[in-house]
């Protein structure tokens, strides 16, 4: 067992600019992200493996109102919350993943219980749900899923006869998807990735978050990857498993490949967005495209860092 690891995680990218970010709002995001990053951190230095530490990261924002999962979750056009989540293992390449589901109080635990205990990979709706029963995952009412800001969201998103993307100008950028990758210190990498999805979608729309390859990979040959942005840019670019591609068979290193899949591939589809990724020897990278992204990570042996703005 090796005495080094590394963990990212991300809050949403999108229309994230400074001037419009009150020190309040900056002050609740930054704690949040904080409690997470080090929910994970905690995990790692106790020896945890990555697919624990970026589960226990992503379900601090779920049980949060800050981000566009869980528990801040954004509604469909029907007015209810319908959440998609994915968490993979880079060193036997399983996972488990979950789409529409509702009523969840932690999807990203329920994607670590189908990974586990599952034949399958991708479980929706209601099949999604009685696996959760099964497993004791918790469930809560929809009162738990209702705030009066991603209400107003909404019928703002039917006025304008929009769906809209949670980090959005309009949407005050101060929510979006969340993820987490990982190196533990038996050198095995993870990605972990939970969502709403986007304001005022069609009921059953499913994003990119729970593609594997799409939105969320992980691969002990490269790299792991979580991605937020434009969903369906991202699953036309295969963007999470693009990069790790670009890395085996390109001879990339992470950072050239992340800002191929963002800064290049992405914008050819018309995608916004971001992603967080690490590579097997611990190196992190973060690129988006959009003009910020919640962003937070740590190596062993340093400071953790947190970030909002492009640099």
């Amino acid at each position: 067992m090796k005495s080094t690891f590394s963990i990212a995680i991300h809050g949403g990218a999108g229309t994230i600019q400074q001037k419009d970010m009150t020190p309040e709002k900056q002050q609740k995001l930054e704690k949040t992200l904080k409690l997470s990053i080090e929910a994970g951190i905690d995990v790692l230095k106790d020896g945890g493996t990555a697919i624990d530490a970026t589960s226990a990261a992503v379900m601090i924002m779920e049980d949060s109102e800050l981000f566009n999962a869980g528990k801040g979750a954004v509604f469909n056009t029907d007015g209810f919350v319908e959440m998609d989540a994915a968490i993979m293992c880079g060193k036997t390449r399983q996972a488990g993943a979950v789409t529409c589901v509702r009523n969840i109080k932690n999807p990203i635990l329920l994607s670590k219980e189908i990974l586990l205990y599952s034949e399958h990979i991708l479980l929706d709706n209601q099949g999604a749900e009685a696996f959760a029963r099964e497993k004791g995952i918790s469930f809560e009412n929809d009162d738990y899923f209702y705030t009066q800001h991603r209400y107003d969201q909404l019928q703002a998103a039917k006025q304008q006869k929009i769906v809209q993307l949670d980090h959005s100008k309009s949407n005050d950028g101060i929510f979006g998807t969340v993820g987490a990758v990982a190196l533990d210190q038996y050198g095995n990498i993870a990605a972990a990735t939970s969502t709403g999805g986007m304001t005022n979608q069609t009921a059953g729309r499913v994003g990119d978050t729970p593609m594997i390859g799409s939105g969320t990979y992980a691969n002990n040959k490269t790299c792991a990857v979580s991605c937020t942005g434009t969903g369906e840019s991202f699953i036309r670019a295969v963007a999470a498993y693009d990069v790790s591609a670009l890395m085996e068979y390109g001879g990339r290193s992470l950072k050239e490949a992340g800002n191929i899949v963002i800064l290049e591939k992405l914008l050819e589809v018309g995608g916004r967005g971001g992603l967080i990724a690490v590579d097997n020897t611990g190196n992190i990278t973060q690129p988006f495209n959009s003009e910020g992204m919640y962003r937070a990570f740590y190596k062993s042996g340093e400071s953790i860092h947190i970030e909002m703005y492009k640099s």
